[in-house]
């Protein structure tokens, strides 16, 4: 049922692993609003967009009769998008979320976009849609246009991840003809939110999983630099209750368990002998990237509940104006295309992202430096060190990446710009931010990738004999995807590769099963 989809489900969609289905109930509610819709136009009644043009044009009256022309003419105006194509997994997200907004009987389309589009997704055509041109206010006018023009049987697709090639020559490879877009089909189509939403989807899941995989990477990450246990003591959350903190907590505390190569807990008494002070002491409590774990990553995973929360809202919106509400007798003019609620998410999902980049890129600095690691080997090459490098160069791109990064960090949500002859003279921006969120968690995952392998190798040189199950279990996993660095080689395509593992659900599934 697509109106129930989780965001989990609507990935598993995007990564053409999940199917998306009509039930008959969305199937007739569909058809109501639709006949319902009819109706009106037989009245000629004025609806925007159907029987008048477009914004600042809607002042113009359109015959009935010149339906499909006026639909098709708001398809092409609006296919002004630039850049690079959305990624196919977008693409996908995008046309979900759109499907689930129009089956919900408030849109008036008919039932023919809707199996067109179904048929689509289970059949793996993607549409080319540039990444740039939408300001969102109106909803993703633009890159929704392409998709509209697609299904028209222009502009060019993707067969199951094959080479784009013209949309007539795959509708003629399929058998099908291209769909003829009337009455509200085309504005339904292009005048919702369903691009930031789908964005954000992604997004959500995939910034979640980061945090998890950052606790992992903590976990360890205290283990080979003997750290005390205490600070992850549950009790510490409870009385500073913050769900994500005390989430964090709790993850860590059992994760923690059955280390031995965490300090335990101790209430160490000053010698009996002191007299004034004594310098140089063992210190009692760790450096903050890892007595702070609970606190920087629960506020992250507080950041990214949000946010989810956010989007499954949205999700489960009907974002397209007019509104027709058949059971009542009415259309409604409205603005729920307007973005702005992804657009403050989004945003403050990007700053959380960043923190995780940064927090990461520190535990990265700390453990490859041989006056903070814990003696360990400088930048984690134990032979001939000097004459190989080990992880240094590694290091240095983890720090370049968090530095783009936060050149990244500006808000898009407050750079609204009036634009369509100042009929939207405010825009919230939207899909720039989840975009820039979508940007930001790639190179995140790729901090996270160059922090396994080095935490592997470090793993390597101490044995695994007292660590966590978990410890143990990550250092497994990153050993199935890359072996051990006796000698310097290059390591851009491992770093990639461990990246894209990490990003990919199926392959951390068993990773993170014990943060369920």
């Amino acid at each position: 049922m697509l109106t129930s989809l989780t965001l989990e489900q609507l990935e598993a969609v995007a990564l053409a692993r999940g199917t998306a289905t009509l039930s008959s109930h969305e199937r007739d509610n569909v058809e109501k609003a639709h006949a319902f819709l009819l109706s009106r136009i037989e009245q000629r009644q004025r609806i925007y967009g159907v029987t008048t043009g477009y914004g600042p044009l809607a002042s113009t009256y359109v015959a009935p009769e010149q339906s499909a022309l006026l639909q098709r003419n708001l398809v092409y105006h609006l296919c002004s998008g630039v850049g690079e194509p959305l990624a196919i997994d977008q693409a996908r997200a995008l046309m979900t979320a759109r499907l689930v907004s129009l089956c919900q009987g408030h849109s008036g389309v008919s039932l023919a976009l809707i199996e067109r589009a179904l048929f689509w997704l289970t059949h793996q055509i993607t549409p080319e849609i540039p990444a740039r041109g939408t300001v969102g206010a109106s909803g993703d006018l633009t890159p929704l246009a392409h998709w509209a023009r697609a299904l028209a049987g222009e502009g060019r697709v993707s067969v199951k991840g094959g080479p784009w090639i013209e949309s007539a020559e795959a509708h003629r490879q399929l058998g099908i003809e291209p769909l003829t877009l009337a009455h509200k089909d085309a504005i339904a189509l292009v005048n919702g939110t369903s691009v930031t939403v789908g964005i954000a989807a992604l997004n959500a899941v995939r910034a979640q999983r980061a945090i998890k995989l950052s606790t992992l990477c903590v976990l360890l990450y205290a283990e080979l630099l003997e750290g005390h246990r205490e600070a992850f003591h549950p009790r510490i959350g409870a009385v500073r209750p913050h769900p994500g903190q005390q989430q964090l907590h709790r993850w860590l505390w059992a994760l923690s368990g059955e280390s031995r190569a965490l300090k335990p807990l101790s209430a160490t008494a000053l010698p009996r002998s002191l007299e004034g002070i004594a310098r140089d002491q063992p210190l009692p409590q760790d450096a903050y990237t890892l007595r702070c774990a609970p606190q920087a990553l629960g506020a992250a995973w507080d950041v990214c509940t949000q946010h989810a929360s956010s989007v499954e809202t949205e999700l489960a919106s009907v974002s397209d104006n007019p509104l027709l509400f058949p059971d009542a007798d009415a259309i409604l003019h409205g603005g729920n295309f307007f973005g702005q609620h992804l657009a403050f998410a989004s945003d403050h999902l990007n700053s959380a992202v960043i923190q995780l980049a940064l927090y990461s890129e520190r535990r990265i600095a700390r453990i490859t430096d041989p006056v903070r690691n814990n003696g360990l080997p400088a930048f984690m090459q134990p032979q001939d060190t000097g004459l190989h490098s080990g992880f240094m160069g590694a290091q240095v791109s983890a720090t370049a990446l968090v530095a783009e990064l936060r050149s990244h960090a500006m808000p898009a949500s407050v750079q609204s710009i009036p634009t369509n002859a100042d009929n939207q003279d405010i825009v919230p921006l939207g899909t720039i931010a989840a975009r820039r969120v979508s940007t930001s968690l790639t190179q995140l995952y790729q901090i996270l990738a160059i922090e396994v392998l080095v935490l592997a190798q470090a793993v390597d040189i101490t044995g695994t004999e007292a660590l966590s199950p978990a410890s143990q279990a990550l250092h497994r996993w990153a050993r199935q995807h890359a072996t051990t660095l006796q000698e310097d080689r290059p390591l851009a395509e491992e770093i990639e590769s461990v990246a894209q593992a990490l990003l990919d659900p199926h392959q951390v599934e068993g990773l993170l099963a014990p943060l369920a």
